[in-house]
């Protein structure tokens, strides 16, 4: 039954999917907030789709800040990067490289306000990184990054990469950590199953804490649900 209903929610999911980003460039015309929007309806689809084929339920825990903030979260599925956007309202997200390469998908991603962390960690695209990070920062817009990197399988608590440090720093925004429990019902591999997904919005850190503070605090709130 699980696998049916996988089959079903990416047939769903995939063939809407295709034309709602192929129809990026018309809102790009209207600017930015015109992509977020569009970009919200993809995510309000994926949202539909998860309730009604896989019967998954998100419980959300603490509350979504009022101003901008840094949001640090745990990776564990393709799930939040779209269920995210919808919760946390929208906040500009640092994405790798490589998908920012995707054709027309790369594209769509930069005009909604991705930002490029290139693991090479360069000199060079560390100050582009933290040039768009501010930019987007003086449109009042939320920064959300995934500090582990990547995605990982429940019980893996990575270190934070060196890029969250250096944009925390850079930045000056409080830092908001995100706790969740996505890959518990949306595995990397196999089919998805039903269940309740939890995401716990951490307290409000300070900006301007040294580093090693920082990243301890935000390790151990983003990693609070992994039991």
């Amino acid at each position: 039954m699980n696998r049916l209903r996988t089959l079903l929610f990416l047939l769903f999911f995939y063939g809407l999917s295709v034309p709602i980003v192929l129809a990026v460039p018309i809102s790009a015309l209207f600017g930015r907030r015109a992509v977020m929007r569009h970009a919200h309806v993809w995510a309000r689809m994926h949202r539909l789709l998860y309730r009604t084929i896989m019967g998954i339920r998100v419980v959300v825990e603490g509350q979504r800040p009022t101003g901008p903030v840094f949001y640090a979260a745990k990776h564990q599925a393709m799930f939040e990067t779209l269920e995210l956007q919808l919760l946390l309202g929208g906040p500009a997200m640092v994405i790798k490289r490589e998908l920012s390469r995707i054709p027309f998908w790369g594209w769509a991603a930069l005009q909604y306000g991705g930002i490029v962390a290139d693991r090479e960690a360069s000199a060079t695209a560390l100050r582009a990184m933290m040039r768009d990070a501010k930019a987007l920062k003086a449109e009042g817009r939320s920064i959300l990054i995934y500090p582990e990197g990547t995605r990982v399988a429940p019980g893996e608590r990575p270190p934070l990469q060196s890029g969250f440090a250096g944009l925390y720093r850079a930045l000056a925004m409080p830092c908001v950590p995100i706790a969740l429990d996505t890959g518990r019902v949306w595995p990397r591999h196999g089919p998805k199953r039903p269940g309740t997904v939890t995401i716990r919005i951490g307290d409000v850190i300070p900006a301007g804490l040294p580093r090693d503070e920082i990243e301890a605090r935000v390790h151990t709130a983003i990693n609070v649900l992994d039991v």
